[in-house]
C-alpha cells in the first residue's frame, strides 16, 4: 500500500513538474498572444467608431450602422484568436483552424436555421430599405407602424396601439404593403341617388361638396366622380379623392366628404334612397298582422306593401 502511495506521489510530482516546465516554456508565447487580443480589442473599438463615424456622414439608419459595426468586429476577432492560438499553439496551423471553423459553422447553421433566416432577412431589409420607420406597413393580416427594425425582427406598432414583433424571414418572404411610401393616398366611397334624380346634376352636387374639403388634395390629383352601377334602389356612384397616407388621414378625410356629400344632396333636393322591400303573403296572414281593433285574422290575406330600411 505504501509503494502504491509513493508511485502515486511520485507519478503526480512528475505530471506537475512536467505541467509547470511546459508552462514556463511557453509563458512568452501565452504573453505574445495576450498583446495580440489585447491589440485586437483596440482594432475592434477603433474600427467601430470609425465604421459610425462613416456611416453617420452617409446619413445611414442606427440599425444597419449596428450591423455594419457588428459585421467589423465579427471579422476583426475572429483574425484576432486565430493568430493569437497559433501562438500559443504552434502546431494548429492556420488551415487546420479554418477547417475546425468551417465544420463548426455547418453544425451551427443546421442548429439555428431560423435565427440565421431572419439574420440575414434583416440584413437584406436594412440594405434594401424597402420601408422606413414610420412607415405603416400591411403583411398579411398585420398592420401598422414601424416602430423598430433589428436584425432579427421588425416592431410593429398597430392602429389600436398593441405592438406587434414580426420575424425578419416573414417580412422578406410575404408581400408587404407600404401605405405610407407616399405622402398622398387614394380613398373611395360609394353614393347612390334615386333613380328619379337628374344623373349629371348629382354627379356635378357631389363633386363640389368633395372639393369643398379640407383634407381632400384636389391639388394633387383630381376628384373622380363616376357612375359606377345600376343597384337595387339607387344610381350608384364611384368617389374617388386623394388625401394624407397615414390611416388616420384616411379615415377623417373619409368623415368629412361623406358628411359634406349628405349635406350637399339634401340641400339639393336630391334623394339617397334607401331599399325597398316588398312582401307578399300568400293565405291567412300571421297572428296579430290584420288585427286592429275587433277585425278578423284574415282580413289581411291578399298583398301587403311595406317599405323598410
Amino acid at each position: 500500500m505504501e509503494q502504491m502511495e509513493q508511485w502515486l506521489n511520485s507519478t503526480l510530482a512528475q505530471q506537475l513538474k512536467q505541467f509547470a516546465t511546459d508552462f514556463w516554456a511557453a509563458l512568452p508565447q501565452i504573453a505574445v498572444a495576450i498583446v495580440v487580443l489585447l491589440v485586437t480589442w483596440l482594432l475592434v473599438k477603433g474600427a467601430r467608431s470609425l465604421v459610425a463615424r462613416v456611416a453617420r456622414s452617409a446619413r445611414i439608419r442606427r440599425s444597419l450602422i449596428e450591423v455594419l459595426q457588428m459585421v467589423v468586429t465579427a471579422a476583426i476577432w475572429i483574425v484576432g484568436v486565430l493568430i493569437a492560438t497559433v501562438i500559443v499553439f504552434p502546431s494548429m496551423t492556420p488551415a487546420k483552424m479554418l477547417t475546425a471553423l468551417g465544420l463548426g459553422s455547418v453544425a451551427i447553421g443546421f442548429a439555428f436555421k431560423d435565427v440565421f433566416e431572419n439574420f440575414l432577412a434583416g440584413i437584406l431589409i436594412l440594405f434594401r430599405e424597402p420601408f422606413r420607420l414610420g412607415d405603416y406597413v400591411e403583411c398579411g393580416s398585420i398592420e401598422g407602424q414601424v416602430e423598430e427594425i433589428t436584425i432579427r425582427d421588425t416592431h410593429i406598432r398597430q392602429t389600436d396601439g398593441q405592438r406587434v414583433v414580426m420575424p425578419n424571414a416573414l417580412l422578406f418572404k410575404e408581400p408587404v404593403t407600404v401605405r405610407t411610401d407616399n405622402d398622398f393616398r387614394r380613398t373611395t366611397i360609394i353614393c347612390g341617388v334615386a333613380y328619379g334624380e337628374d344623373v349629371d346634376q348629382a354627379r356635378e352636387v357631389i363633386t363640389n361638396a368633395v372639393k369643398r374639403v379640407d383634407t381632400v388634395r384636389d391639388d394633387v390629383r383630381d376628384v373622380q366622380i363616376l357612375a359606377k352601377e345600376f343597384n337595387s334602389s339607387s344610381i350608384d356612384f364611384e368617389v374617388t379623392w386623394w388625401t394624407g397616407s397615414r390611416p388616420v388621414d384616411i379615415r377623417v378625410s373619409r368623415d368629412q366628404v361623406v358628411a359634406a356629400v349628405k349635406r350637399a344632396l339634401d340641400d339639393a333636393g336630391i334623394e339617397i334612397p334607401f331599399p325597398y322591400r316588398t312582401l307578399t303573403f300568400k293565405g291567412p296572414a300571421p297572428d296579430g298582422l290584420g288585427r286592429q281593433g275587433g277585425g278578423h285574422r284574415d282580413a289581411c290575406a291578399g298583398q301587403l306593401e311595406t317599405v323598410s330600411s
